[in-house]
């Protein structure tokens, strides 16, 4: 069982990270990270409603209907959010302020609703627990790792700090939309290299062809069309 626990906490860190091989959230992904500080921010917000979301689903799995699944995953994500939200807006005014719409914007994040679907719904109470917390935590550590090299090399400084700003002109691209697509290309190319090296499958498909969700959203798409086809 602790074995199997381990394992659950440690797909999120890497052999299923929800950035570099689920290729899951790149939109707060490729927004947020000009600086280290934005990612970290981004990171816990997005991990406390991981794991309370997962926590409540996981309890309600066998009471919520299976046609209205969807719509209570939301909901029941939207209040967490909601919560983070007041909570950053009241604490740490210049971390809601640098997120922007993306904090709201948890709410529809692939990955929150993608682990509520495939695994709270399915599983008891503390694996999805650390199911949202090993997801949260890889989220995190993508997000802090690109603005920090965004920054690095964009600003010449870390966290703030100055490192090379003083000596060295920074690249301003770094900040910029290109240097985000830079950089995360970078990272998932590194990350199908090391799970090359290891014999595993290498991320192939991007957006919505990789989610782990997408079958259950065809089948809702389908079901809406053949609905409004009835009427």
């Amino acid at each position: 069982m602790k074995s199997k626990n381990l394992n659950v906490f440690t797909n999120g860190l890497l052999r299923e990270n929800p950035v570099l091989r689920l290729v899951l959230g790149t939109c707060p992904t490729l927004a947020v990270t000009t600086a280290a500080k934005n990612g970290i921010g981004m990171g816990i917000a997005a991990t406390i409603v991981l794991v309370c979301s997962n926590l409540v689903i996981s309890l309600l799995r066998n009471v919520i209907p299976d046609k209205v699944r969807i719509p209570a995953f939301i909901t029941i994500i939207a209040g967490f959010v909601s919560v983070v939200q007041m909570l950053v807006k009241a604490f740490t005014p210049a971390i809601d302020e640098a997120l922007g719409i993306y904090l709201p914007l948890i709410v529809v994040n692939c990955i929150i609703l993608a682990r509520a679907e495939m695994f709270a719904s399915k599983n008891s109470v503390l694996p999805s627990i650390l199911d949202g917390l090993g997801m949260g935590i890889g989220f995190t550590a993508v997000l802090t790792l690109m603005g920090a090299i965004r920054e690095f090399f964009g600003a010449g400084t870390i966290l703030g700090f100055a490192v090379t700003s003083k000596f060295i002109s920074p690249m301003i691209i770094f900040l910029l939309p290109p240097g985000g697509f830079f950089v995360f290309g970078m990272l998932v190319a590194l990350s199908n290299a090391l799970a090359k090296r290891k014999g595993k499958p290498i991320v192939e498909k991007m957006g919505c062809e990789n989610c782990p969700a997408k079958d259950s959203c065809d089948k809702s798409t389908e079901s809406c069309e053949n609905a409004k086809e009835a009427e």
